[in-house]
C-alpha cells in the first residue's frame, strides 16, 4: 500500500484561510463589499506609486498581499484555548505575543496564532488574534458561577476535528484526504450560530456586566468576529467606505499617516445587529451585535527602541486629548497624533540609522554581479550599493489598537475600567505553553537576511 505524503502545514493554513474567508463572505455580505474596495484600492496604489510596487516585489510581499487576512475569536475556558493551540499547530501557527486588554476595560487577555518564519509567512500570513475571557473579573460570584457552568457544558470542536488533531500529533502530519477533512471540520468551530445557549434574561444579565462576556458565554462556539484584509492605503479606504454602504469607525487606530508606514493601522465598520433565538423564545427573537469588518495597513516592525518611542508619542497625544478618541474629537486627535509623531523619523534611512526598525537585507544585481567582495562589512555593502535594506513588515498587533477596535464595536459600556490585572502566567498556563516574543522573531529574521547577504557577497 502506498503511503500518502503529508501536506505542508503552510498549505493547510493557506487552504483554511481561504475557506474561512469564503464562509465569512457568505455570513457577512458587507465583508465582500469591503474586500472589493480593498482590492480596488490596492490596484490603484500599485499603479500610482511605483516605489511601493518595487518594495513589495523586492520583499516578495506582492505575492501574499491578496490572500493576507487576520481573524479574531474569543474563547471562554482554559481547555478551549489549549485545544485551539493544538488545532492551530496543525497549520503551523504558534502563539506569538501576550496582550492584556484589561487596562482599556476589556476583560480578556490574548495572543496571536501565526507562522513564525519568513518563508512560511510568504506561503500564508494568516493570523488569528485569540482572546481568553477573564472570568475572575466578573465581580458578582453568582454570575461568575453561572457563566462557568454554561461554558463547561459546551464543546466547540467537532469530534472529527479532535480526532484529526490527535492524528496529526501522533503521525507527525496529515495526508491529502485528512488535510481536506481537517479544514472542513476546523471551520465549524468558527461558524456563526443564530441560536443562543441561554435565556433572554440570562443574556441581558451577562451583557449588563459586559457585552463581550455575553458574546463569549451565550453561544455554542467562538464565532469568528471579524476577518481583516490588508490595504496599502487605509486612509483612502476609510474615506471611500460610506460610498460603498459601509459606515467606518471615527478614528483609524495606530500611528498617523506617514511616508514610511510603521507597525499597524486599523479601522472597522460597526458590528452588525443580528437576529438570534434565545432558549426561552419561540416566535419572537432577540438580537446580538459582535461581528464586524476590519481593514489594516501594515508597516515596519519596530525594535525595542522604536517601540519605546512609539509608545511615548502615542501616550503624549492621548494624554493631551484627555479622552477616548471618538467621532466628536477625531479631527483634534488626528492633528495631535501628526504633531507628536513629527519626532519619529519618516524615512527608511532615518529609521535604520537610529535603530528604530527591523530590516531585511537583499543582495542587489550589482552585488551579485560583483562576485566576492572580501571582508566587507554590511555598512560597506550598503554604501556601495551591493546590498539594499527593506523594512521588515510588522506581523503582530497593538494592545491599544485592539482595545480601541473592541470598544468601538461593543459600545460605550465597554469602557468600564477593570484596572491593571495583567496575568501572563495564568494565560500561558491555560494555553499550555509560553507565548513567543515577537521581537526575537524579527531580530532572527533580520539576522538571517544579513548572514545570507554576507555569505553571497563576501569571503
Amino acid at each position: 500500500m502506498t503511503v500518502q505524503p503529508f501536506v505542508s502545514p503552510d498549505l493547510i493554513r493557506q487552504r483554511f484561510s481561504k475557506a474561512m474567508s469564503d464562509m465569512y463572505r457568505e455570513e457577512v455580505p458587507l465583508y465582500g463589499a469591503l474586500m472589493q474596495l480593498v482590492e480596488q484600492t490596492n490596484r490603484e496604489v500599485l499603479a500610482r506609486q511605483p516605489d511601493i510596487a518595487r518594495q513589495l516585489n523586492n520583499t516578495g510581499e506582492i505575492e501574499r498581499l491578496d490572500m493576507e487576512r487576520h481573524g479574531a475569536i474569543r474563547v471562554g475556558t482554559a481547555t478551549e484555548l489549549a485545544t485551539l493551540a493544538r488545532l492551530f499547530a496543525v497549520m503551523g501557527m504558534q502563539p506569538v505575543g501576550y496582550y492584556d486588554l484589561t487596562p482599556a476595560g476589556v476583560p480578556v487577555h490574548s495572543t496571536a496564532f501565526r507562522a513564525v518564519h519568513e518563508q512560511a509567512l510568504q506561503v500564508s500570513p494568516f493570523r488569528v488574534f485569540t482572546s481568553l475571557l477573564r472570568l475572575e473579573l466578573i465581580e458578582d460570584p453568582q454570575l461568575r458561577a453561572f457563566a462557568e457552568s454554561v461554558l463547561a457544558k459546551r464543546s466547540i470542536f467537532t469530534p472529527e476535528a479532535l480526532r484529526l488533531i490527535a492524528q496529526a500529533e501522533n503521525a507527525g502530519g496529515l495526508n491529502e484526504s485528512e488535510a481536506e477533512a481537517f479544514v472542513l471540520q476546523a471551520l465549524e468551530t468558527f461558524r456563526w450560530h443564530h441560536s443562543a445557549t441561554v435565556t433572554a434574561a440570562q443574556y441581558q444579565t451577562l451583557s449588563a456586566q459586559h457585552r463581550l462576556i455575553a458574546d463569549v458565554v451565550a453561544f455554542k462556539g467562538p464565532h469568528i468576529n471579524h476577518l481583516t484584509p490588508r490595504t496599502l492605503d487605509i486612509d483612502s479606504v476609510q474615506e471611500q467606505m460610506p460610498a460603498h454602504g459601509i459606515t467606518p469607525k471615527a478614528v483609524i487606530e495606530g500611528p498617523p499617516r506617514r511616508q514610511c508606514p510603521i507597525l499597524l493601522r486599523q479601522t472597522s465598520f460597526k458590528a452588525l445587529d443580528e437576529p438570534i433565538a434565545f432558549t426561552d423564545q419561540n416566535q419572537t427573537r432577540g438580537s446580538h451585535s459582535a461581528r464586524f469588518g476590519e481593514i489594516e495597513q501594515r508597516g515596519a516592525a519596530l525594535t525595542p527602541k522604536g517601540r519605546a518611542l512609539y509608545d511615548r508619542l502615542l501616550n503624549a497625544a492621548r494624554d493631551e486629548l484627555g479622552d477616548f478618541p471618538n467621532e466628536a474629537n477625531a479631527a483634534r486627535y488626528n492633528a495631535l497624533m501628526t504633531q507628536h509623531f513629527g519626532e519619529f523619523p519618516d524615512s527608511v534611512e532615518g529609521m535604520r540609522e537610529q535603530g528604530l526598525a527591523y530590516f531585511r537585507y537583499f543582495a542587489t544585481e550589482k552585488g551579485l554581479a560583483a562576485g566576492r567582495l572580501g571582508q566587507s562589512s554590511l555598512e560597506d555593502l550598503l554604501r556601495g550599493g551591493y546590498v539594499k535594506a527593506e523594512p521588515l513588515v510588522y506581523e503582530d498587533f497593538l494592545p491599544v489598537s485592539a482595545a480601541g477596535i473592541f470598544q468601538s464595536n461593543l459600545g460605550d459600556a465597554a469602557q468600564a475600567h477593570y484596572g491593571e490585572h495583567s496575568n501572563r502566567q495564568a494565560f500561558e498556563q491555560a494555553l499550555g505553553r509560553a507565548t513567543i516574543d515577537e521581537l526575537g522573531l524579527y531580530a532572527a529574521t533580520q539576522q538571517r537576511s544579513i548572514d545570507e547577504c554576507l555569505t553571497q557577497l563576501t569571503r
